[in-house]
């Protein structure tokens, strides 16, 4: 049996309703890779401020490594040393790390020194580790804002899917399936994914009928109109079996393309100073993450000067907070191929919703005037 033929198939009008932007308080579970850089702090913290709109009935850990990427940057500079003799793909493997290489040049850096690259030891853990320090993370976000979320914090997977036939059990998991089978059709769950989504496609492959009750906000690469291209984004190439997952399952999608849409939600430092800095623990926690960006000698960055950085994860809760914010469409779910490149072939598939645009400035004018009344 194909592992799609365990799942119930939704009728187009389920779809509909349960694609339909979400207006009032939204009951939903957060699954996040907090500790991996320093968006999912600022999304957690946007998403605990307003709990007026969102009902956060959990908060799961998700695993994370930048392993597998690390290594293709350590066989692309391999290749640097002996270009002339390298083949078609390698040199392609090369122009799309050059540019990062030459920035670890111009720093002495050596990329194959974990302890140069990584000196926080937060990018080349183990998904396992990951997952543990994002726990963790979780936990210090909640207690920075005063709130006593521990109750509802779950460990989620401690590693990646290896196979359809062996989901990673995990306390995250069974709470989400649990969760699940509490909602319905014209109330679902939203399950705000803004890491891999082991959890969730552990989730429903253990227990396929709560695609009937979920509906899953992702954030990830380029729009599914960019064809032929592969995907440079860490949430969808980390976990390509989850990820494929989403797409071929059927349970309800919101996608949410993080080039070039959620890549609008760039922060500057004097922002941070302005309306961050001094706004209570969490703001100052915020500012310090910032300035203090353990991705900065992973991306060979060495100072703030006309930098910003991308805060991705915001997207899917100005989804579910103002769906105008995030304007939207609905299209056929596309295949995404083990190479993380879009295509479509044969009869259409099952709808789904995919963001093509968002209001940065409403989006920051919120967070920083919550952040300024929690302080």
């Amino acid at each position: 049996m194909s592992h799609l033929d365990r799942f119930p198939r939704l009728s187009d009008e389920q779809y509909q309703a349960m694609l339909r932007p979400p207006s009032g308080p939204v009951r939903c579970v957060i699954d996040t890779d907090t500790r991996n850089e320093i968006d999912d702090q600022f999304a957690l913290a946007w998403a605990l401020l307003s709990r007026d709109q969102l009902q956060i009935e959990a908060i799961y850990a998700a695993p994370y490594s930048f392993q597998a990427r690390m290594r293709k940057i350590r066989h692309a500079d391999r290749i640097r040393s002996r270009e002339s003799q390298a083949s078609a793909a390698e040199r392609d493997l090369l122009a799309r790390h050059i540019g990062l290489l030459r920035r670890f040049d111009g720093l002495g850096v050596d990329v194959h020194d974990d302890s140069q690259v990584d000196p926080q030891g937060v990018a080349l853990v183990s998904p396992g580790h990951g997952m543990e320090l994002s726990y963790r993370e979780i936990l210090l976000v909640c207690e920075k804002m005063g709130i006593d979320f521990a109750g509802r914090v779950f460990r989620g997977s401690d590693r990646y899917l290896d196979s359809y036939e062996e989901p990673v059990k995990s306390d995250a998991v069974e709470h989400l399936i649990a969760t699940a089978k509490t909602a319905s059709s014209d109330e679902p769950l939203h399950v705000i994914a803004i890491g891999a989504t082991t959890n969730v496609a552990s989730a429903l492959l253990l227990a396929p009928e709560i695609i009937h009750k979920i509906v899953v906000s992702w954030t990830a690469g380029y729009p599914t109109t960019v064809v032929d291209v592969e995907q440079p984004s860490f949430n969808m190439e980390q976990d390509i079996l989850a990820s494929q997952l989403l797409f071929d399952s059927g349970a309800p999608l919101v996608y949410l393309p993080g080039f070039h849409v959620g890549a609008q939600l760039s922060l500057s430092l004097p922002e941070m100073d302005a309306w961050v800095k001094g706004r209570g623990a969490i703001g100052d926690y915020l500012y310090w993450l910032f300035t203090n960006n353990p991705h900065h000698p992973f991306n060979g960055i060495a100072d703030h000067f006309g930098r910003t950085w991308i805060v991705w994860d915001l997207i899917n809760f100005a989804w579910l907070m103002n769906p105008d914010w995030v304007p939207s469409f609905i299209t056929d779910a596309p295949y995404l191929s083990e190479d993380c490149r879009w295509y479509r072939e044969g009869a259409k598939r099952h709808p789904m919703r995919e963001a093509l645009d968002i209001n940065r400035d409403a989006v920051y004018r919120d967070f920083f005037g919550k952040l300024a009344q929690h302080s």
